[in-house]
């Protein structure tokens, strides 16, 4: 069967979209800051469905350090498996500070944690028939007027940290882009050219990246928000869709490919984005 790896899948959209593949069969790595969280998830995760306990398994990952990235990642590939699908759904909001290597906390850890991830893991992506990757992203993105690269090497400039998660998701849909005019050029690996990759918008969903928004704010916001259940439902569109299989590098809204905003689609700032990202993740490239 087949072998999906989630970040921040303890909580929130993470935790059903978990469940959702779980139901369907697929064997689980619940890849979470918290192991403890990890296990706790993974206990309700198999009470409830039908998986053997061997299916389902927990990884210690902190996306705000580049060295815990690194070894998650070689932990994952000493395994020797296919992974057929990589969910990149951990993210921070309304956040501030810096990361544990000096980076702006929301872009550190929803854009570059996940590229020195997702990269680290490609030995073990190419070795599936026909991975996915999935970068959950939001449509804050459209609010992002572009990336200024050198106030994301710098601690959260503004009071609520909004602006700086907007920059976050942008990068999201950038490097998703991106990932996908590199895996399928023409200089590219056949087993790489594979690949489909998909960055979304989950919906306004009431989840813990909230949680550190003022608690009588919080719950107003949070009549405005679907379930974490609902927000799910678009990873899992695009994690186990038999249409998607022809659509990377694709936006999705609403389980539907949607057009992000312009800068989103900029070529330009899609490439610079990928010159930075890999020396600030310490990183050696293939791709």
């Amino acid at each position: 069967s087949r072998r999906a790896l989630i970040t921040g899948a303890n909580t929130g959209i993470g935790f059903h979209a978990a469940r959702a593949l779980a139901a369907q069969g697929m064997k689980l790595t619940l890849a979470c800051r918290s192991l403890e969280k990890a296990e706790r998830a993974r206990e309700r995760i198999l009470a409830e469905s039908k998986i053997p306990a061997d299916h389902l398994d927990t990884l210690a990952l902190d996306l705000a350090n580049l060295a815990s990235v690194g070894d998650a990642a070689s932990e994952f590939l000493d395994r020797g498996e296919p992974l057929d699908l990589l969910i990149n759904n951990a993210g921070v909001a309304g956040l501030r500070g810096e990361t544990t290597d000096g980076f702006e906390l929301a872009f550190g850890v929803n854009h570059l944690g996940h590229f020195k991830w997702t990269l680290a893991l490609m030995p073990a992506l190419v070795q599936a028939a026909a991975p996915r990757i999935i970068h959950v992203a939001s449509r804050a993105h459209e609010r992002a007027p572009g990336i200024d690269f050198a106030a994301v090497q710098t601690s959260t400039r503004s009071r609520t940290g909004f602006p700086e998660y907007q920059v976050s998701k942008l990068a999201n849909v950038l490097f998703s882009a991106e990932l996908d005019r590199r895996l399928h050029g023409n200089d590219s690996p056949a087993s790489a050219s594979k690949i489909c990759s998909y960055s979304l918008h989950p919906g306004v969903v009431a989840t813990d990246v909230w949680r550190e928004v003022p608690r009588l704010l919080r719950g107003f916001m949070k009549l405005f928000m679907i379930s974490s259940e609902e927000g799910a439902a678009t990873t899992v569109h695009c994690a186990t869709d038999p249409q998607c299989a022809g659509q990377s590098g694709l936006y999705y809204d609403r389980c539907a490919p949607k057009t992000p905003s312009a800068i989103a689609q900029d070529p330009e700032l899609a490439r610079a984005l990928w010159e930075h990202s890999p020396r600030w993740a310490q990183l050696e490239l293939s791709l």
